[in-house]
């Protein structure tokens, strides 16, 4: 009976047990913070591709909507974000054997402002690159949207890593 007893007790205090985990990685004190203004990201890249500005822009807005209840404005708000595209290249990688260029290199470099209104000690600037390779029989008008796609996510979850997840 006492053995009963004491697994029904040991059973009781595994159930109240609970563990919580958060899988977007956000470190915010809500109680505090309720609002980060993300800018418009400008292409000053020597090399332009129209919709690169707005895609990275929209795509840093989109997972700070998905990923926190901060409420997302243009300006003004208690965390910042702003920046511009300072790099757009397109560069030979491997040589094939007939010495023309079996894959092409494309990168983008984005220089980033992040100010913390509430906590000014974890402002900083900070460039962040990301690349994509193609084959380079392919012309970069046919891949050049997929690669952007790519490289905007990869930007946009270090920029989301270093502001408010703290990674």
């Amino acid at each position: 009976m006492k053995k009963l007893i004491i697994i029904s007790l040991w059973g009781m205090m595994l159930s109240s047990c609970a563990i919580s985990y958060k899988f977007n990685g956000a470190s915010i004190d809500y109680a505090t913070t309720h609002s980060i203004s993300i800018a418009d990201f400008p292409n000053m890249a020597a090399l332009v591709y129209a919709p690169l500005s707005q895609d990275l822009s929209e795509g840093i807005r989109d997972l700070f909507a998905r990923q926190t209840r901060l409420e997302i404005l243009r300006k003004g708000g208690q965390l910042e974000l702003e920046g511009e595209i300072t790099d757009y290249t397109i560069s030979a990688m491997a040589i094939a054997a007939d010495s023309y260029a079996a894959e092409t290199k494309l990168t983008m470099t984005v220089h980033v402002r992040f100010t913390n209104n509430v906590n000014p000690n974890e402002s900083f600037e900070k460039t962040y690159t990301a690349f994509q390779t193609f084959d380079s029989n392919k012309l970069l008008t046919d891949v050049q949207e997929e690669l952007c796609a790519t490289m905007i996510t990869e930007i946009a979850e270090s920029i989301y890593n270093d502001t408010v997840a703290k990674w």
